[in-house]
């Protein structure tokens, strides 16, 4: 087995994958003149991320890519709690690496403007959809907490063999279809914290929502799953 420094670099690394990928779609590709890849666009990039560092780093890190995952799968049991900080910070570092990079691409095109708000995630006026504060929490909650048994589900031993990336990839996916209009779609708070530390202002005045609502989610996921999953004596 890798050691702990390894597989935290990994995630680092994976995490780093999904942020400017998901983002960097979100923010380049989105609203391209002609040729734009809109919201189903954007949904398939984070799906994509997932999926293809699930094939990559899956065997070495585990492939969380996301700080409530990571808890979820503690909480679920397949993940042990004292490496639980180094993956967070790990996965943290990765996301603000990939914003910075993000925000260096994106400003060298004339007319830019972080006003935008470099796929921030955010509530009231600040959802793409104008949706509350109430709705964007209860919305990140559930979707983290359907990813998380999903993720669980996907990778419990009597599942098929080598598909999990995929159903990951494309839980993910369907997660963005459902909730871009209503937060831009976190479920993931090193997801959020990357672009919303180069945002500043009120994307980090609601970045709180971003780490609590997908981690009480995950935990959640986990529950039910541990009870779902558990194999029964006859």
């Amino acid at each position: 087995m890798s050691t702990l420094l390894k597989r935290s670099v990994t995630e680092g690394l994976g995490t780093f994958w999904l942020v400017l990928g998901g983002c960097g779609s979100a923010v380049l590709a989105a609203a391209f003149p002609n040729v734009g890849i809109g919201l189903l666009g954007v949904a398939l990039a984070f799906g994509l991320t997932v999926l293809t560092m699930a094939f990559a780093i899956g065997h070495i890190s585990g492939c969380h890519l996301n700080p409530a995952v990571s808890v979820g799968l503690v909480v679920g049991g397949r993940f042990p709690a004292r490496e639980l900080p180094a993956y967070i910070v790990a996965q943290v570092i990765g996301g603000i690496v990939a914003a910075a990079l993000l925000y260096f691409i994106a400003s060298g095109k004339p007319g830019f403007e972080l006003a935008g708000g470099l796929a921030s995630n955010g509530y009231g006026e600040h959802s793409p959809g104008g949706y509350s504060m109430a709705a964007g929490f209860v919305t990140e909650l559930v979707m983290t907490a359907m990813f998380v048994l999903i993720i669980l589900g996907a990778t419990d031993r009597r599942a098929p063999a080598g598909l999990a990336p995929i159903a990951i990839g494309l839980a993910l996916t369907l997660i963005h279809l459902i909730s871009i209009p209503v937060t831009n779609t976190s479920v993931n708070p090193a997801r959020s914290t990357g672009p919303a530390l180069i945002v500043g202002g009120w994307a980090i005045q609601q970045l709180w929502m971003f780490w609590l609502a997908p981690i009480l989610g995950a935990i959640v996921g986990g529950v039910v799953y541990r009870w779902l999953g558990k194999e029964e004596t006859v």
